[in-house]
């Protein structure tokens, strides 16, 4: 090679360095820059990029002088414990993070890739939105990558990690992925920012109101996670991928949990005796998994249901829960939508499910009723029947009415529905069911008749005998029996008809 021709490269690639003073600017918000947050989150030496010379073609608002090799965003290929990742990272320090055209198409091209190799896609973001200079071109590049978001739903894991704003068109790839991690502080996320609403409608907000971490985590649900720094939701990310495949023909990825499968589980403890006592289901889960493996997903939005991740003797499983501690650990429109979403991501991945039940039905009011329980509602019975992984139910105390439907009933689909002695399937409780049966007869008659219906329907046993429970078992061998049962139908093949796609109540 000519010698000029390599100084020429050299010194191109030396322009391509980020300048310190802009790296100082990205400090200086309390954000890394997107070198720093590569190497904390690939392994090492293991990044390979692609579209490196790629810059904006534009020339409107003097953008030829603007121009800078790579756009705003590193895209490319690495790995995360020896896997296969597809990454890109946007870079606000050049314009912003804007996307323009350029910028776009490169995500677009580096989703397309991840869906030929089989493997995860991950999405630094820190973007101001679309590139005004640009107009309707950066809209266009858009367009590409929320198509090429839903393209790859249910084929290639997809995970947003929200490290900086992001704003207007930037919002809505991530909300199309299957997981977003949200830093606190200098993460945030919104449609328009916090000018734009007060011009609007007059309220004073700041970014953190608008569209913070604890807005999005707690209240709105976009958000899966929240992460103290980027550092942390770094962290998540590889972690989250030690529990599920690369792709969806694949299976989860088993890790060694060290620890036995025969262990006894202390959950008898744990459970009140009083059956209106409220406790934890957290403690009853943990008690039961592999120690310190489960990992839960959106924990602080609709706490009246616990999901997340676990492993049952080293094989990663979904994990889904009522918390009496929350609600009494009924359904309502949020719970609803974030046990359906995760359902379909377990489906869509080849992971177990198990379901932890306590619930006392969904729940009622005309707040509820007047926003749409019963089509968010709808949305956990579609989950469940359209999944094909296999499916056991644990019915731990209360499972009454439709909600006993959704999260039990072996009609539903369910593989296999195990039973504490404790457990109550009923179509609702007793009080409720005497008041509506006995309504006109006196409050003494009443009390005898709630007995009866108690020691009538109250029960496990009822059930079993009609063969709606396979099996009541012993609190101290649930971890055991659920074991056996995960590891007997991890070979479970269920094909469904052919057809376009369903049709969920959205």
């Amino acid at each position: 090679m000519p010698e000029h021709m390599m100084k020429d490269f050299k010194e191109r690639l030396k322009s391509h360095e980020m300048p310190k003073d802009q790296a100082k600017v990205q400090h200086d918000k309390g954000k890394l820059t997107v070198w720093e947050r590569l190497d904390l989150l690939l392994d090492k030496d293991s990044f390979l990029e692609f579209d490196e010379f790629v810059e904006s073609q534009r020339t409107e608002y003097s953008m030829q002088e603007k121009k800078r090799a790579r756009d705003g965003v590193v895209t490319g290929i690495g790995r995360i414990d020896g896997r296969k990742v597809a990454i890109y990272a946007q870079d606000f320090t050049f314009m912003g993070g804007s996307m323009g055209e350029a910028h776009t198409r490169k995500i677009a091209r580096i989703i397309n890739l991840a869906l030929q190799l089989g493997c995860p896609v991950i999405g630094l973001l820190d973007s101001g939105g679309a590139r005004i200079q640009e107009g309707v071109a950066g809209l266009d590049g858009g367009g590409e990558i929320f198509r090429l978001n839903t393209k790859a739903s249910g084929i290639i894991p997809q995970i947003s990690a929200i490290l900086g704003p992001c704003a207007g068109i930037a919002v809505y790839s991530p909300a199309l992925t299957d997981f977003v991690i949200l830093t606190e502080k200098t993460g945030n996320m919104f449609i328009t920012g916090p000018e734009v609403v007060k011009a609007v409608t007059g309220e004073e907000l700041s970014f953190e109101q608008l569209g913070g971490a604890q807005v999005h985590g707690e209240k709105s649900g976009v958000a899966h996670f929240q992460a103290k720094d980027e550092k942390i939701a770094l962290a998540i990310v590889r972690k989250l991928l030690t529990y599920i495949p690369q792709n969806n023909l694949e299976p989860p990825p088993e890790v060694d949990a060290k620890d036995d499968p025969d262990r006894k589980s202390n959950v008898q403890d744990i459970l009140p005796k009083e059956s209106k006592q409220v406790y934890d289901v957290h403690d009853i889960i943990n008690e039961i998994v592999d120690k310190k493996s489960f990992f839960e997903v959106s924990a602080g939005y609709a706490q009246n249901a616990v999901v997340g991740f676990a492993r049952m003797n080293n094989h990663a499983v979904g994990i889904v829960a009522n918390n009496p501690q929350v609600l009494a650990g009924c359904l309502d429109i949020n719970s609803s939508d974030k046990i359906a979403r995760f359902v379909r991501f377990c489906d869509a991945f080849n992971l177990p499910l198990t379901n932890f039940v306590d619930v006392t039905g969904y729940l009622p009011g005309k707040e509820q009723e007047h926003n749409g329980i019963i089509r968010h509602g709808a949305k956990v019975l579609f989950a469940y029947s359209e999944a094909t992984v296999p499916k056991i139910s644990l019915v731990m105390r209360k499972a009454y009415g439709g909600a006993y439907i959704a999260l039990v009933s072996k009609d539903m689909g369910y593989d296999k529905v195990l039973a504490w002695p404790t457990a109550e399937i009923a179509v609702m409780g007793a009080e409720g069911a005497v008041n509506i049966l006995h309504r006109k007869d006196p409050d003494k008659v009443k009390g005898k008749k709630i007995e009866e219906y108690q020691e009538m329907f109250l029960n496990p046993y009822v059930a079993a005998s009609q063969g709606k429970v396979d099996a009541i078992v012993e609190f101290s061998d649930t971890r055991k029996v659920l074991i056996t049962l995960v590891e007997a139908l991890l070979t479970k093949r269920e094909k469904p008809p052919a057809k376009k796609h369903a049709n969920i109540p959205l």
